[in-house]
C-alpha cells in the first residue's frame, strides 16, 4: 500500500512538471536599451521574474489558457499583453518612459528662467540685490546676462538689436505700463520694483510665449511671492534712503498682509559727491506699497498689490547752442499701480489664472532756456529754433487690463492653455510751446485671444505651439502671431532647443499723437540654443536671427512738424555664451556672459540701414561672489565691457530731407563694480534682530564713459553724453525682526 501511494505521488509530481510552461524574453525601452530590474509577472498570480542587467528574464508557470502578462518598472508606463498558455512563450516587452516634470526636457530657447531652483535658477532675488553695480535694480542685474546691452543714458532693456521700448515687463501676467521712474534726458532711470517682491523671474530674450504680446524683442516676466514664511518687520537706514515695512502672516498661515514706505533724498549725497548737472531741485522720492494674499481652500491664491510713488527733481546743463546759456529741465511724477490676481485649481485637471491691473502715470515736465543768472532768456525771430526749447507738458498715461488664462492637463505633463485679455489705454498730453497750446489725446481698446499647448512626446522631446490674435482700435489693425518651440534632450542634463515666432507691437504714443494712420511693427525670431545644466553649473550657447519689418519712419514736413509711416526695416543676428559655476570653488559663485551682435535698421530719421546708436558689437560681463563665514562677510565684483557704439547727427537739407551730417563711434565701455555685505548676527543664538550692513561702489576705477553726443542746431558743435558722476556710492543698514535671513548669506544667496 505504501509503495502504491509513493508511486502515485511521484506520478503527480512528474505530470505537474510536464504541464509547466516557460515564459522568457527581454525588456527594453523605446530606444532599444535594456531595462534592468523590470518586474515581469502573470497578473493575479504569484508566477514571475525580474529582468537582469541585459533586460532578459524567464520563469515557469503551471497556469494555462488565456492569461495577462504584466511588465512594470519605476519611471515607466506598465506593459500588458494577453497570451495563450499552451506552449512556451517568448515575449519582447517595450516600456515607454513615464513623463516626469523633473526629468522632462524644458524649452530654453530665448529664455532665462530665474527663481525656480528645480529648473536651474539663473538669478534669484538675492542674486539681483548682490550683483555688484545693480544696487538692487532688476534691469541693472539683467544687463549682466547675454543679449542685453550696456546703455546708460536711457532707461529700459535693450535686447538683441531692439530699442528699450521693445522690451516689456509683466507682473503676475499683466503688463506694467511704467516700470521705471520718470525719464530724465541723458540719464538712465532705475526700475520701480524691489526684487524681493518676486519669487520668480523669466528674462526672455526672444521667442517668448503666446500668452504675452506687444513686445518686439523681449519680455521680463515677474511672479510675485505668495505667503511669507513668518511675520516680520523690516527697516532700511542709509544717507540716501530710509524705509520701514511689515509683513504679517495669519496664525492659520492662510493669509497675510503687508505695508511699506520709503523716502529718498539725495541732497546730502550730492553735497559729498559732486554731479555734472546743476540740480536746482534735489531729487526726492516717496514710495508706499501695500499687499494682501489669501490662500483658497483648493490651494489657489488671491493676491493684491498696490504701490504709489511721487518724485520731483530739476537740473540744469549748458546749452549745446550757446556757452552763455543753460537748459533747465524739471519733472514731477505721480505714479499709482495696482495688480490683482487669482490662481485657482479646478476639477478634472483644470487650472484658472485671472488677472486685473490699473495704473496711472502723470509727468509734469517743463524745459526752459536760461541765462547764466538762471533767468528765462528771450529770443528774436532770427533764432526762432531756440523758441522751441521752451516748453511745458503734462503727460498722462492710464492703462486698465483684465486677463483670463485657463489650463487643462492633457495626460502626463502635457497641457493646453487658452484665454484672452483686454487693455484700455487713455493717453493725454497738454502741450504748450511758444504760445502754441495743443492737447494731444487718444484712447485704445486692445483685445487679444491666445492659445498654447505644451506637448511632451517623451521626456527627451517636447514642443510648445501657440498662436496669438490682437486688434487695436486706435490704429484699427489686427494681427495673428504664430509661435513654436521644440526641445530635445541630447544627454544627461543637456538639451537642444529651437524657437520661431512672429511678434507685433503698436507704434509709440509720441507717434500716435500725430497720426493713427499706422500699422503694427513686426519682428520675426529664429533661435537655436544648446544648454547643459546641473544643480551648480550652467553652460549655454545660443544663436539667433531677427528680421524687422514695418518699423516707424519719420517723414519731415518742415522743421517743426513730421509725420510717420511703416516703411522701416532692419535685422539683428548674433550668438551668445553664458557660463555659471557655483561648484568648483567652495563658497564661490561666478558667471561669465558674452554677446556678439550684428544689427542694422532703417527707421525714424535714419537715411539708410545703419547700426542703431544703442547697439554694441561685443558685450561681456564677469560677475563673482564670495562669502567668508568666519568673518561673516561677503564680497561681490562685476566687470562689464562693451565695444564702442555708433553715433549720428541727422540734419535737414533745404528740401526737408534728412542727410547724415556726422557719424562715428564712441570709445569702449568699461565698468568695474564692487559691493560687500556684513552680517553680524550670524551665529548668535536666540537673536531677535537680524542685521545686514551693505556697501557698494559703481565704476570703482572712475572710467569716463561716453554714451554718445548731443549736437548744436548748426551741427558744428557736439557735447559728450556722460554719466552725472564717475562713481556711485551706497552704504546702508537693513534690519529685520521676525525672520532670520542671515542663512541666505551663508549659502551665498544673499
Amino acid at each position: 500500500m505504501k509503495r502504491n501511494f509513493l508511486f502515485l505521488f511521484l506520478f503527480i509530481i512528474d505530470v505537474s512538471a510536464f504541464c509547466q510552461f516557460t515564459i522568457s524574453g527581454k525588456v527594453k525601452d523605446t530606444k532599444g536599451k535594456p531595462v534592468a530590474g523590470a518586474s515581469v509577472s502573470l497578473k493575479n498570480s504569484y508566477d514571475g521574474a525580474t529582468a537582469d542587467s541585459t533586460g532578459a528574464f524567464h520563469f515557469k508557470t503551471s497556469e494555462k489558457g488565456e492569461q495577462l502578462i504584466e511588465v512594470t518598472n519605476i519611471g515607466y508606463n506598465s506593459f500588458e499583453q494577453k497570451i495563450i498558455l499552451d506552449k512556451n512563450i517568448i515575449i519582447d516587452a517595450v516600456l515607454k518612459e513615464q513623463l516626469n516634470e523633473l526629468k522632462a526636457v524644458t524649452i530654453t530657447a530665448g529664455s532665462f528662467s530665474a527663481g525656480d531652483k528645480t529648473r536651474g535658477a539663473v538669478l534669484s532675488s538675492l542674486d539681483v540685490a548682490t550683483t555688484a553695480g545693480s544696487n538692487a535694480d532688476i534691469t541693472a542685474a539683467l544687463k549682466t546676462l547675454p543679449g542685453a546691452q550696456q546703455v546708460g543714458e536711457q532707461e529700459g532693456l535693450f535686447v538683441r538689436g531692439g530699442a528699450g521700448y521693445e522690451a516689456k515687463q509683466y507682473i503676475d501676467g499683466t503688463l506694467v505700463n511704467n516700470p521705471y521712474y520718470a525719464s530724465v534726458p541723458d540719464i538712465s532711470s532705475r526700475g520701480r520694483f524691489s526684487p524681493f517682491l518676486f519669487k520668480g523671474t523669466v528674462f526672455s530674450t526672444g521667442g517668448y510665449s503666446a500668452l504675452y504680446g506687444q513686445a518686439l524683442s523681449s519680455v521680463v516676466l515677474l511672479e510675485s511671492i505668495d505667503l511669507p514664511e513668518k511675520s516680520e518687520i523690516d527697516a532700511t537706514i542709509s544717507p540716501l534712503i530710509v524705509g520701514v515695512g511689515t509683513q504679517q502672516l495669519a496664525k492659520d498661515k492662510k493669509s497675510s498682509w503687508g505695508i511699506n514706505y520709503s523716502y529718498t533724498n539725495v541732497g546730502l549725497y550730492f553735497d559729498a559727491v559732486k554731479q555734472t548737472p546743476d540740480y536746482f531741485k534735489v531729487p526726492q522720492f516717496h514710495n508706499a506699497d501695500a499687499n494682501f494674499r489669501i490662500k483658497t481652500k483648493s490651494g489657489g491664491m488671491i493676491k493684491y498689490y498696490t504701490t504709489f510713488g511721487y518724485s520731483n527733481l530739476g537740473l540744469r546743463r549748458q546749452d549745446v547752442d550757446s556757452l552763455n546759456l543753460n537748459d533747465a529741465f524739471g519733472v514731477k511724477n505721480i505714479n499709482w499701480y495696482n495688480n490683482l490676481s487669482w490662481r485657482e485649481y479646478l476639477s478634472n485637471g483644470w487650472k484658472m489664472n485671472l488677472g486685473a491691473s490699473y495704473s496711472t502715470n502723470n509727468d509734469n515736465v517743463f524745459q526752459q532756456v536760461q541765462n547764466l543768472k538762471n533767468q528765462p532768456e528771450q529770443f528774436s525771430d532770427s533764432t526762432f529754433w531756440m523758441l522751441f526749447k521752451n516748453l511745458s507738458l503734462i503727460n498722462r498715461q492710464d492703462l486698465s487690463q483684465v486677463k483670463a488664462v485657463f489650463e487643462k492637463k492633457l495626460g502626463g505633463i502635457s497641457a493646453l492653455r487658452f484665454g484672452g485679455e483686454y487693455w484700455y489705454a487713455y493717453n493725454k498730453q497738454p502741450f504748450n510751446q511758444v504760445n502754441l497750446d495743443t492737447v494731444f489725446t487718444f484712447k485704445d481698446n486692445l483685445t487679444s485671444l491666445f492659445a498654447e499647448s505644451d506637448i511632451y512626446l517623451t521626456n527627451e522631446l517636447a514642443a510648445k505651439v501657440g498662436v496669438r490674435f490682437e486688434h487695436s482700435s486706435v490704429i484699427n489693425k489686427s494681427d495673428i502671431a504664430p509661435r513654436i518651440s521644440l526641445a530635445y534632450k541630447t544627454g544627461k542634463d543637456a538639451q537642444v532647443s529651437i524657437a520661431y515666432g512672429i511678434f507685433y507691437q503698436k507704434p509709440e504714443n509720441a507717434q500716435l499723437y500725430y497720426t493713427t494712420n499706422l500699422g503694427f511693427t513686426k519682428a520675426t525670431h529664429y533661435i537655436i540654443n544648446y544648454q547643459k545644466m546641473t544643480k551648480d553649473r550652467i553652460f549655454r550657447i545660443e544663436t539667433y536671427y531677427k528680421q524687422y519689418a514695418d518699423l516707424i519712419k519719420t517723414v519731415p514736413v518742415n522743421y517743426f512738424y513730421s509725420t510717420y509711416n511703416n516703411s522701416g526695416t532692419g535685422y539683428a543676428r548674433g550668438f551668445e555664451l553664458f557660463w555659471r559655476d557655483k561648484k568648483s570653488i567652495k563658497d564661490f559663485d561666478y558667471w561669465i556672459s558674452y554677446s556678439y551682435l550684428n544689427t542694422k535698421r532703417n527707421y525714424l530719421n535714419y537715411t539708410t540701414q545703419l547700426m542703431p546708436n544703442f547697439a554694441a558689437t561685443h558685450t561681456a560681463s564677469i560677475v563673482a561672489k564670495r562669502f567668508f563665514t568666519k568673518i561673516k562677510s561677503g564680497f561681490n565684483v562685476t566687470y562689464s565691457y562693451a565695444t564702442g557704439r555708433p553715433y549720428y547727427n541727422f540734419m535737414l537739407d533745404s528740401t526737408n530731407k534728412y542727410y547724415l551730417g556726422d557719424q562715428g563711434k564712441t570709445k569702449s565701455y568699461n565698468s568695474l563694480n564692487f559691493s560687500a555685505e556684513y552680517v553680524p548676527s550670524i551665529g548668535k543664538k536666540n537673536a531677535k534682530t537680524f542685521v545686514v550692513l551693505f556697501a557698494s561702489v559703481s565704476n570703482v576705477l572712475g572710467y569716463n564713459s561716453v554714451y554718445g553726443y548731443n549736437y548744436s542746431y548748426s551741427g558744428l558743435y557736439k557735447q559728450e553724453i556722460n554719466p552725472p558722476a564717475k562713481r556711485f556710492y551706497f552704504i546702508g543698514c537693513f534690519l529685520s525682526w521676525g525672520v532670520d535671513r542671515t542663512q541666505d548669506a551663508i549659502n551665498n544667496n544673499l
